[in-house]
């Protein structure tokens, strides 16, 4: 179904509804958990029932699961549904655009817990050309140093990818739902879906 989340994302007559788009989001954030899930490490544990015990498996530690407000937000949401115990980051960065339209990637805002020894899984819908995840990334690490990175994105760019695995700490892992070929000149992805935050919380000035 990852697929079919992924085409609805893109398509421009089901993006007319919000409500659809930032579900669909939430979809693919819940797949990519799952598919993530089975790489985390667990312990056995015993569970009591009312009819007597049983064998059972919980998280060694919980994940922190990082975002990009606003657009991260629904993938972010899915990603809990998964690890509902996840302990959580918030990051605001945006594109500062100039009169020229090019633009700076600024970071207002951060909220996290102590990141040290721990498995950080970093939650935005696109990876574009990576500016905006090296950047938040690089802010993150002055809050500990984690045992394992994670990029989840719904769609990335092969420009994305590449420099996200030159630029980024060593050893980050990208997980991607789709990966374009291509970016414009003002930085999306092509064929891409559009401005995931716009299309799921309407246009900002």
């Amino acid at each position: 179904m990852l697929g079919v989340y992924v085409a609805e994302l893109r398509d421009r007559t089901v993006q007319t509804d919000r409500m659809r788009f930032r579900r669909n989001l939430e979809r693919v954030g819940e797949c990519l958990a799952h598919a993530i899930a089975p790489t985390l490490t667990y312990t056995a544990t015993e569970v009591v029932t009312p009819l007597g015990d049983a064998a059972g498996v919980a998280l060694e530690q919980q994940p922190v699961l990082a975002t990009i407000m606003r657009a991260g937000m629904p993938m972010h949401q899915g990603f809990l549904n998964v690890f509902d115990a996840a302990d959580n980051a918030f990051v605001s960065a945006y594109r500062k655009y100039d009169d020229a339209g090019d633009f700076e990637i600024e970071v207002e805002y951060m909220s996290t817990p102590d990141l040290d020894g721990r498995t950080v899984i970093l939650v935005d819908p696109m990876l574009a050309t990576g500016a905006s995840i090296i950047l938040v990334l690089q802010a993150l690490l002055r809050f500990g140093t984690p045992e394992r990175i994670v990029v989840a994105c719904a769609i990335g760019s092969r420009e994305g990818v590449e420099a996200v695995r030159k630029e980024a700490p060593k050893g980050v892992e990208i997980w991607a739902a789709a990966i374009d070929q291509e970016t414009t000149a003002k930085g999306y992805i092509v064929p891409g879906l559009g401005d995931a935050g716009d299309l799921a919380y309407g246009p900002k000035r």
